[in-house]
């Protein structure tokens, strides 16, 4: 190639042989480039994860009931860190989430096996009044209540309002 180009070069000053090599040379640089400039399908979200005043609450509500107590899972912190960050993003609480992924969904994807739950909340709320709200809840209590589950991954994204889309994945 570097040949061809020489022979195209002949009758073009020299300062313009260079800038046209170098120009050359860039364009085979600019699909790498492209491939730079490329995101994943999926937000990199920062959140926060379970602290250990979430966890026991849990632990206690879990032995107030007379089941073991849930064990942190990194898998589904990162999971309920996604979708917490997936309803900032959207300004909405839902359990579907970017380009109508639900929960199943989004658990296949993160190789979280069955069974799985998922409880959401939005609010200006600590962790008391959180758990309080979820336990008042016959869906969110039968979820957190859930003998099946052994796992949890909890996590809140701020709404940019002072306020905090929460999120916690449980699993077996």
């Amino acid at each position: 190639m570097i040949a061809a180009q020489g022979a195209a070069d002949k009758g073009i000053p020299p300062f313009m042989q260079m800038t046209r090599r170098r120009i050359l040379g860039l364009g085979a640089l600019l699909p790498l480039a492209a491939l730079g400039a490329c995101q994943s399908v999926l937000p990199d979200f920062s959140g926060t994860g379970a602290s250990q005043s979430a966890h026991d609450i849990l632990a206690s509500l879990r032995k107030a009931n007379g089941l073991p107590v849930l064990a942190t899972d990194a898998l589904l912190e990162r999971a309920a860190i996604e979708q917490s960050g997936y309803m900032a993003a959207a300004g909405r609480m839902n359990h579907t989430a970017l380009r109508g992924r639900d929960f199943e969904t989004r658990m296949k994807r993160l190789k979280v096996p069955a069974p799985a739950a998922e409880n959401l909340a939005h609010g200006r709320m600590e962790l008391p009044r959180l758990f309080a709200m979820w336990m008042a809840s016959e869906g969110h209590r039968r979820n957190m209540l859930d003998a099946r589950f052994a796992r949890y991954g909890l996590a809140h994204v701020p709404d940019g309002k002072g306020g905090r889309y929460w999120t916690l994945v449980l699993g077996a």
